[in-house]
């Protein structure tokens, strides 16, 4: 059974950081792009950062440039998304997901494993 189990979300004040982790496990990832997706209640999934396998390439939200680091370490199955300078506007909860693509890219049909979520809190 494939699961990717985020953590690391919390509450933080304006200006804090936060690690995210994603485990994955129950199958081989290799070749797989993971990426990161956000959601505030009543709106779209959005696109945060994706990493493709060999963490050549990486893609990021224009909101989280300069301010988010999308990592993986493939010996542990385990990507994370570094999160610094956060703003109130980053509150939502955070997915973890995988998907077999050979680039990194930021549409939700290219991810065919998700995670549960772990909710991110900023306060102002």
């Amino acid at each position: 059974q494939v699961q990717l189990v985020e953590s690391g979300g919390g509450l933080v004040q304006a200006g804090g950081s936060l690690r995210l982790s994603c485990a994955a496990s129950g199958r081989s990832f290799s070749g797989y792009v993971m990426g990161w997706f956000r959601q505030v209640p009543g709106k779209e999934r959005e696109f945060v950062a994706a990493m493709d396998w060999n963490g050549r390439r990486t893609y990021s939200a224009e909101s989280g440039k300069g301010r988010f680091t999308i990592s993986r370490d493939n010996a542990k199955n385990t990507v994370y998304l570094q999160m610094n300078s956060l703003e109130p506007e980053d509150t939502a909860v955070y997915y973890c997901a995988a998907g077999p693509n050979p680039y990194p890219v930021p549409t939700l049909v290219s991810y065919n494993y998700w995670g549960q979520g772990t909710q991110v809190t900023v306060s102002s």
